[in-house]
This record gives C-alpha cells, sequence and structure tokens, in this order.
C-alpha cells in the first residue's frame, strides 16, 4: 500500500513533538516535511531526543509552494498562521487539519471577538468540519479542512453530549469546572509557567471569559433537541502536572429522579461504538494518569448528595485526544484507515 505524505506546519511544540510521536510509527504514513522559522536546518531528533533512532527529518523554513506535493498537512502552530496557510493548500489539493482555533468557531466575528484577529480566509470558515470525531465522523470523511477541538471543548463536550442530545438536562444551567496540566498553555518561554511558579500551587483563570466557552457553547447548541438556549458556566483553572484534563461537569436532570443507573445504561450505549470513550463503572473516579498518553476519554457519573445534581466526571490527555493525538484519529478517518491506527497505546503509568 502506498503511503500518503504527510507535512506539518510548525512541529517545535509540545503538541508538534507528540503529532511526530504518533505519525513515525503510523503504517500508512511518511512525514516528508515539517516547518520551523525558528530551528529551520536542526534535525528533529537534536531538539527533540526521544525521537532519535524514529526519524531523520530536519525543520526547513516555511517556504510558498512547499507542501503542494503533501496529501494533507497538520499545522501545529499558534492561532491565526493555519488560515493563512489554507487557500494555497486546497488550491493544491492538500488537505488541511488545523490543531489551534482558526476554523472551530463558525460565526466569523465570533471568532475574531474572542481571538483579537481578522480572519485571513472568511470564505473557508464554513467549508471547515468540525472534527469531533464522535459528533461528525461522516463529515470528517470527506472534509478539505479539518478544525481540530480544542482540549477543554473535547472533554466537556463529550461528558455533556448524551445528556443534551437526549434532551436530558436543563441547558440554561450547566457548568463545566475544568483543570489542565501546564502543557495546556505551550511550550514557549513565560514566567508564569515556570516550575516555580506553578509547583505547589492550583489556581482558576480566565473565569471573566475563555476562548473556549463558545466553542463549547457551540457545540452543545447544535447537537441541543429542543430550542431552550445553552447557557455554560466554564471555568478552566491550571494544576501543577505535565499534562491532562480533568472535567467535571454539573446538570440539573430534566426529571430529577431518573435514576443513575439510567443514565448509566444512556452513556454506556451512546458510546458503545466509540474506540475511545470509555464509560466507567458506577462510582468510578477517573483520573488523569488514567488517560496519559493516551488517545481516550474516560467518563464517570455521579449523583451529588445534597443537590441531587447530576455530575459527569471526564478525563483526556490535552497533547492526545485533546490535540494531536484527535487530529491523526481525524487524518485516519479521512483517508479511510482504520480509526485506530496509530493510536491503542495504553496510558503511561506511573
Amino acid at each position: 500500500m502506498n503511503l500518503i505524505k504527510v507535512g506539518i506546519i510548525g512541529g517545535t511544540g509540545y503538541t508538534g513533538v507528540e503529532l511526530l510521536r504518533l505519525l513515525v510509527n503510523h503504517p500508512h504514513t511518511e512525514v516528508v516535511l515539517i516547518t520551523s522559522r525558528s530551528e529551520a536546518g536542526r534535525e528533529v531528533a537534536d531538539l527533540f531526543p526521544s525521537l532519535r533512532g524514529f526519524t531523520d527529518l530536519v525543520f526547513s523554513k516555511p517556504d510558498e509552494g512547499m507542501f503542494s506535493n503533501c496529501d494533507v498537512v497538520f499545522s501545529a502552530t499558534p492561532n491565526g498562521i493555519a488560515m493563512t496557510h489554507a487557500r494555497q493548500l486546497l488550491e493544491a489539493g492538500v488537505r488541511l487539519i488545523d490543531l489551534a482555533a482558526d476554523f472551530r468557531i463558525n460565526d466569523v466575528a465570533t471568532w475574531e471577538q474572542w481571538y483579537g484577529m481578522s480572519h485571513a480566509c472568511p470564505e473557508l470558515v464554513s467549508k471547515a468540519v468540525y472534527g469531533l470525531p464522535e459528533v461528525n465522523r461522516d463529515r470528517v470523511r470527506g472534509a478539505q479542512i479539518v478544525a481540530n477541538p480544542g482540549c477543554y471543548p473535547t472533554a466537556t463536550t463529550l461528558g455533556f453530549l448524551p445528556l443534551v442530545k437526549n434532551g436530558l438536562v436543563d441547558n440554561g444551567d450547566l457548568i463545566a469546572d475544568t483543570k489542565s496540566g501546564v502543557t495546556g498553555a505551550g511550550r514557549g518561554a513565560n514566567v508564569a509557567n515556570l516550575y516555580s511558579e506553578v509547583a505547589d500551587s492550583f489556581k482558576a483563570y480566565a473565569v471573566t471569559g475563555h476562548r473556549h466557552h463558545p466553542e463549547i457553547s457551540q457545540n452543545l447548541t447544535a447537537v441541543a433537541n429542543d430550542e431552550r438556549p445553552v447557557n455554560l458556566t466554564f471555568v478552566p483553572h491550571l494544576t501543577p502536572m505535565l499534562r491532562g484534563i480533568h472535567a467535571t461537569l454539573y446538570a440539573n436532570l430534566s426529571q430529577p429522579e431518573m435514576p443513575i443507573a439510567a443514565l448509566q445504561e444512556l452513556f454506556v450505549s451512546f458510546y458503545a461504538n466509540e474506540p475511545f470513550v470509555d464509560v466507567l463503572p458506577l462510582g468510578s473516579h477517573p483520573d488523569t494518569r488514567s488517560v496519559k498518553a493516551s488517545n481516550m476519554c474516560r467518563i464517570a457519573l455521579h449523583k451529588a448528595g445534597g443537590s441531587g445534581k447530576l455530575v459527569v466526571l471526564s478525563v483526556i490527555d490535552n497533547l492526545t485526544k485533546g490535540a494531536a493525538g484527535q487530529a491523526v484519529q481525524n487524518m485516519n478517518i479521512m483517508f479511510g484507515f482504520d480509526e485506530r491506527d496509530s493510536l491503542l497505546s495504553a496510558a503511561v503509568l506511573p
């Protein structure tokens, strides 16, 4: 079988090296090009010794037209970069998977408000497919542009999805209390992310507004089976761990008397054919290390004592199912490969 040719725009961040980790052992791909302005001419394995013996790629300076021979390009860059390449890639017949946020929000004005810049190709936003396979698998197959979901939106959407889609909760009072490891902030130098600033501490941030809020609201509104608007309270936190997302989700049941066993049965049935969603037995408390370096989302259900609210616990690895792993999952769907190719490794312990 011929290998598909893969290019990567901007491979020097944590998401980029995670993407390479998954792709170097993929049975149907060959990474032929990876770019970096700051590291052009440097061997990838020199910057990332974990990849020694797995790749002999050298970082290239991005030039116009250099990806025209690729079948698919991943953009693992900061927000605002993929959109500057999109037109040219599509004109060359190259499919694009953007791991940043350039194509995630359907309303361009809303995107520009939250991301503080003008969109370079607003006419392509409607052509992009939001790449949450559990929702848009059929559309991803034919997509030319895939907007890979954010990490918080992945964990939160998968946790709320069966409830909102089946009209089982009050959409007007959803709460997402979420925590992320420090790799979610990227690999760039930042005093706030120094070890001595993060270790032995825990804090909320962006309480008055986070860029992932409109993405999550858009996802839930799209699947809601009634006209009640989705009103989401979303509060992210930074935790002193390297990688992982833990989302504690709260909702008021439309039928408060509905037994937890029936809700459990609903979740198990809803995700029965999803290779990367694991609904744990009742009473479970998933931890982030149970998904470390894996593409799995693990979910558990509880009824909170006192309030009777439904509590959904959802954990993912922010670099894998929350970024690079989901991007590879989308690529597998786009090219007709087994969706699990290169993604079946068990989580890393301890």
